[in-house]
């Protein structure tokens, strides 16, 4: 809103006194917010979805090309138009094309930087992290763009390319077996 109301006030500033007529005022005014504000709102969704389906070595640069093509074509979006699963599709498209990139080039093993995290410090769970790394394409994409990214089942199956009933299968398979290491881990830890 703050937004607004300075473009309002240059907008009325620009004009000669008398000559200001509120319905061109109203035509100028922005009716999507900036593109900071979008970053802002959207940016930890889509890297959690970067981080889910590449992995945290490749996410950042997910994010960042998610949003570079964002920005290029965010004038051209609708002003009705769902962000959020605007963006998800597109971070959707830009992992894939790091994962391609990824698997063109050679990389360092022994180490990865662990800094990224945008939200502070979190407890790493290892296990977790594996078993969801080690989950199939399909059903990996949609925990992450479900769960992770809070979009619909039909948007899922939009991205994925399938049908609503096997985004929603895919994700509950992934689910379940994401619990069932979480239940083993517990169990070990109940008999140390």
């Amino acid at each position: 809103m703050a937004a607004r109301a300075v473009f309002l006030h240059v907008i009325i500033m620009r004009r000669r006194p008398g000559r200001l007529n509120p319905r061109t005022v109203a035509d100028q005014m922005p009716s999507k917010p900036l593109f900071e504000v979008i970053v802002e709102m959207h940016g930890a969704t889509v890297l959690r979805v970067c981080r889910a389906v590449l992995g945290r070595a490749d996410a950042d640069d997910a994010w960042s090309e998610t949003f570079l093509s964002a920005m290029r074509a965010y004038p051209g979006l609708p002003d009705d138009a769902n962000v959020e699963a605007w963006l998800v599709t597109i971070a959707h498209r830009r992992a894939i094309d790091v994962a391609r990139a990824r698997a063109r080039r050679a990389v360092p093993t022994d180490t990865f930087d662990d800094t990224a995290d945008r939200r502070g410090p979190v407890e790493r769970d290892d296990d977790l992290i594996a078993a969801l790394a080690a989950l199939p394409d399909k059903q990996r994409q949609a925990v992450a763009y479900h769960y992770l990214g809070g979009l619909p089942y039909a948007e899922v199956a939009e991205i994925l390319g399938g049908t609503t009933d096997a985004a929603r299968r895919a994700a509950a398979d992934g689910i379940a077996a994401l619990r069932r290491v979480h239940s083993s881990r517990q169990d070990r830890g109940a008999k140390q």
